[in-house]
């Protein structure tokens, strides 16, 4: 019997090692592996540069306090600033710890200007920011507040698409917005350019803040580094993690300087944030990312796996209703039942997850090749026919 709690639902099968798209279970068998973690091994499994990165770092410090100056910190918060819209950063261990303190920047914002009664964050209804006790009630979906009461007060809803519904929502006491640029446990739900725009002039309008969480859709998922780049805006705070550590933890809330303004010692810490061993293969990880022409190979491989799946799609309209995503977050909606269409898939070798509105998600490393896509189409539409 184990010892786990059972709040995960977990698939009767392990591995035991990963390179680049595959994984191999405990009998040997080779899968093909687009969940990575869920959008976390943007490099694949067990990538040469990272276990080099890793290897490195950890023969000389693994962790020390944030009492002291970290210099692999540093350098990693300057590569992002120079690369990005963001003038600072905090870095923590997770999506959910930089979304909670992406929260707590703009409250602190309007608390270091006076505005004290300014701390409200407007949210779409049912989004998903994470699993700490603030982010379900920024979520507000029943399936995540349920057993968790009483309510954590701060936060206010939208519909996703009603901007009627969102300009209603905001008061005087609304300090941001805050919403996933793409959504993705909500069903790989993209926020449309001219909708983000449209944002951006809200807040500005209201001397709001917007939030954009890119802890999925971020670095270089979307073929571009931020899923914002596309609308050609710029946020107040965006908080990351997932891809940017290639499977080791690390979350980062990137933000602008205005809003950093209400950082102050002792207003926010983590102790294992921005440790020397997380810092250095953050930075291995954008050194990769950001080399010539990598970003370019998503876009152009992740558009040629949309054409494939748009075209099972009208091949086999009983089975997949839309393709959905930008680059290579990419959801299927189903008009089958998705848990067996996932299962049919694994028993062909191909490892996917599912997303709510009855799709199914394709996460594959940024780094996959051409062939391992075929591969995947050829798996999915094997799978397609058998509901003929």
């Amino acid at each position: 019997m184990s010892s786990l709690a059972k709040n995960y639902n977990r698939r009767k099968i392990s591995f035991k090692k990963g390179k680049g798209s595959f994984l191999y279970d405990r009998n040997g068998k080779k899968y093909l592996d687009f969940v990575q973690g869920i959008a976390v091994n943007s490099l694949g499994h067990s990538n040469t540069y990272l276990n080099k990165a890793l290897a490195k770092q950890s023969k000389n410090v693994w962790h020390v306090s944030n009492a002291f100056e970290i210099p692999e910190a540093e350098r990693l918060a300057n590569k992002l600033t120079q690369k990005t819209f963001a003038d600072k950063v905090i870095f923590q261990n997770s999506g959910l710890e930089a979304t909670e303190a992406a929260i707590k920047v703009a409250k602190r914002y309007f608390y270091s200007i006076g505005q004290t009664k300014k701390n409200r964050i407007l949210c779409i209804k049912g989004s998903f920011h994470g699993r700490s006790l603030a982010t379900i009630f920024a979520s507000s979906a029943k399936k995540m507040i349920e057993g968790f009461g009483p309510k954590i007060d701060g936060f206010d809803h939208f519909q996703f698409g009603d901007h009627n519904s969102l300009k209603k929502a905001i008061t005087k006491r609304t300090a941001a917005i805050m919403v996933e640029t793409i959504l993705g446990e909500g069903g790989i739900k993209v926020i449309p350019n001219w909708c983000l725009k449209e944002l951006r002039k809200i807040c500005d309008k209201k001397k709001i803040l917007l939030i954009l969480d890119e802890v999925q859709c971020g670095v270089g998922r979307t073929g571009k580094f931020f899923a914002f780049e596309y609308a050609k805006i710029k946020p107040d705070i965006v908080p990351i993690a997932k891809g940017i550590g290639g499977g080791y933890p690390i979350g980062v809330v990137l933000m602008s300087k205005k809003v950093a303004k209400g950082i102050v010692p002792g207003s926010h810490g983590s102790t294992f944030g921005g440790s020397p061993l997380a810092s250095s293969i953050g930075y291995a990880v954008l050194e990769q990312i950001f080399k010539k022409g990598f970003l370019k190979n998503v876009r152009y491989l992740s558009d040629f796996f949309h054409e494939e799946l748009n075209k099972i799609k009208d091949e086999f309209p009983n089975v997949v209703e839309e393709v959905r995503g930008v680059g290579f977050l990419i959801g299927l909606k189903l008009r089958v039942d998705q848990n067996k269409f996932i299962r049919k898939l694994e028993n062909n070798r191909l490892l996917t997850i599912k997303a709510s509105e009855n799709v199914v998600r394709i996460l594959p490393p940024l780094n996959v090749k051409k062939k391992e896509i075929i591969l995947a189409i050829k798996i999915i539409k094997r799978v397609c026919l058998d509901y003929k």
